[in-house]
C-alpha cells in the first residue's frame, strides 16, 4: 500500500508539472492571439517563437474551458469503469439515520453501506482506497433528523457538503403502496457545467 501512495503522489506530480507548462504556453499563445486580433506588436518575450506559437494557435480548439487541471477533471474515468459507491453515517447514529443512509444506498445502483462504529474519518478513507471505493458519502443529522451529506471523490477529491433540508423517506408518505428500488433520474441540466459532465 505504501508503494501505491508513493506511486499516486510521483504521478499526481508528475501531472502537476505538466499542466503548469502547458499553461504557460496557453498563456503565451494566448498573448500571441490578442496581438495579432488587435494588430498590435508582439510582446518582446515572444518575438522568437511567435512563428511556432501562431502555428499551433491554427490547431487549438475551444474543447476544454472551464477544465483547469487534471483534478477538476472527476468524470475522466466515466464510463470505463463502474463507480464503487461507499455510504455511511455519522458516530453514533439514530435510527432514522441508519434508515435514510439505507435509502441513499438505494438510490446509487451498486452502492454498499457500512456501520461506522468508532472509525475516524481518516481511517475510513484508508479502508476505502485500499478496496477501490471512488466515492464516499457520509450522512451527518440533528437531533435525529438528517441534515447533512458529504461526498467525496477518492482519492484526490473534490469533496462537497450538502445541507438537506425538510427530509421525507419514503416510510414517512401514508398508503404509498409498493416500494420501488429509485434511481436517479436528471435531465434538463444541459445549460450547467455539471450537467455537461453528466452526458
Amino acid at each position: 500500500m505504501l508503494r501505491r501512495e508513493a506511486r499516486q503522489r510521483r504521478e499526481y506530480l508528475y501531472r502537476k508539472a505538466q499542466e503548469e507548462k502547458l499553461r504557460t504556453l496557453q498563456e503565451k499563445k494566448e498573448k500571441i492571439k490578442k496581438a495579432l486580433d488587435e494588430n498590435c506588436l508582439i510582446p518582446t518575450e515572444l518575438r522568437k517563437e511567435a512563428l511556432v506559437l501562431q502555428k499551433a494557435l491554427e490547431f487549438d480548439d475551444g474543447g476544454a474551458e472551464g477544465v483547469t487541471s487534471h483534478i477538476d477533471d472527476e468524470y475522466r474515468w466515466a464510463g470505463v469503469e463502474d463507480p464503487r459507491i461507499m455510504v455511511t453515517t455519522s458516530r453514533d447514529p439514530s435510527s432514522r439515520l441508519k434508515m435514510f443512509a439505507k435509502e441513499v444506498k438505494l438510490i446509487f445502483p451498486g452502492a454498499q453501506r457500512m456501520n461506522r462504529g468508532r472509525h475516524e474519518v481518516g481511517a475510513l478513507v484508508r479502508a476505502c482506497k485500499a478496496n477501490g471505493v471512488t466515492d464516499l458519502l457520509v450522512v451527518h443529522e440533528h437531533r435525529g433528523v438528517p441534515d447533512g451529506l458529504i461526498v467525496s471523490h477518492l482519492p484526490f477529491g473534490p469533496t462537497a457538503y450538502f445541507t438537506l433540508c425538510n427530509v421525507v423517506m419514503r416510510h414517512d408518505i401514508p398508503d404509498i403502496g409498493t416500494m420501488f428500488t429509485r434511481r436517479l433520474i436528471i435531465g434538463m441540466w444541459s445549460s450547467l457545467r455539471l450537467g455537461q459532465g453528466l452526458k
